[in-house]
C-alpha cells in the first residue's frame, strides 16, 4: 500500500499548515464533459482574491510570496494559485484539458487555493512533501530536460524522483493527471488558519463535483501537524 506522507520540516515551516486531500478511485477521465460553463463561472468568481490594485496587496498572492521565501525555491518560482490567478485577471480564459484538471481549476479558481492532483498508479513507492535532498530528477510539463530538485527545497517527491516542486508550483510529466487516468490523488494545500477554512469548504465541493460529474464518490482526508500520514 502507497502512503502520502508529509514530513517535519513542512509543519516547522508552516505550523498552522493543512494538507487537503480527495482521493479518487475507478476513474473514467476520458469522459466527454462540458465544463467550461464551471471555468467561467469560477474564473468570475476569482476576481474577488485580485482586487486590490498592487498586485501584491491582494492576502492570497502576499501571502504565499511569504510562503515562498521560507524554503529555496527556483527563481520565479510562484505559487500555482498566484499563477492561476494573475492568468484570469489579466483576462485569459482557462480551458477545459480532462475533467479531473478542470474540476480542480473550478474550485482553486473558487476557493482562491492551490489544487494540484497526480496518477496514483504512477507514484513509485510513498508521497512525500518535505524537503529536497537536492537532485532528485524532475521532468516538467512541456519540458525536455530534465530539471533536478534543489536541496533545501519543498517539494512533492518519491522513490523515482520530485512529483511536484517548489511545494505547489510546478508538476512533472511522470504522474501528470491524462485522460487514462483511474486512480488518482487530488490535493489543497493552506499555509494559515484563515486559508485552512477555505480549504475545507473547496475539498467539500470538489468531492462533490467529482462525484456529480464523474459518478464516484472519493474519499477525504485532513493532513495536520497531529496527522501527517495517510493510507492512499
Amino acid at each position: 500500500m502507497k502512503e502520502l506522507i508529509i514530513h517535519e520540516a513542512f509543519w516547522q515551516l508552516f505550523p498552522e499548515g493543512r494538507i487537503n486531500v480527495l482521493v479518487v478511485k475507478n476513474i473514467n477521465n476520458q469522459q466527454t464533459i462540458d465544463s467550461q460553463p464551471l471555468l467561467d463561472q469560477a474564473s468570475t468568481n476569482a476576481l474577488s482574491f485580485t482586487q486590490e490594485e498592487s498586485w501584491t496587496d491582494n492576502p492570497v498572492i502576499s501571502q504565499w510570496r511569504q510562503a515562498y521565501q521560507q524554503f529555496k525555491t527556483k527563481k520565479g518560482a510562484r505559487s500555482s494559485i498566484e499563477a492561476l490567478l494573475k492568468r484570469n485577471k489579466q483576462g485569459h480564459p482557462v480551458k477545459s484539458i480532462n475533467p479531473l484538471v478542470d474540476l480542480y481549476n473550478v474550485i482553486s479558481l473558487t476557493y482562491g487555493v492551490p489544487c494540484g492532483g497526480e496518477d496514483l498508479a504512477k507514484i513509485d513507492g510513498n508521497l512525500n512533501l518535505g524537503l529536497a535532498k537536492g537532485g532528485e530528477s524532475f521532468l516538467p510539463l512541456g519540458a525536455e530536460e530534465d530539471s533536478p530538485a534543489l536541496a533545501g527545497e519543498l517539494c512533492y517527491f518519491d522513490n523515482t524522483g520530485a512529483v511536484c516542486r517548489c511545494l505547489n508550483w510546478r508538476e512533472a510529466q511522470r504522474t501528470m493527471l491524462t485522460d487514462t487516468t483511474q486512480e488518482a490523488i487530488l490535493l489543497i494545500e493552506a499555509i494559515n488558519n484563515e486559508q485552512a477554512q477555505r480549504a475545507d469548504e473547496a475539498i467539500l465541493h470538489l468531492q462533490e463535483l467529482v462525484a456529480a460529474t464523474l459518478g464516484v464518490k472519493g474519499e477525504i482526508y485532513h493532513l495536520t501537524p497531529t496527522n501527517t500520514t495517510i493510507t492512499l
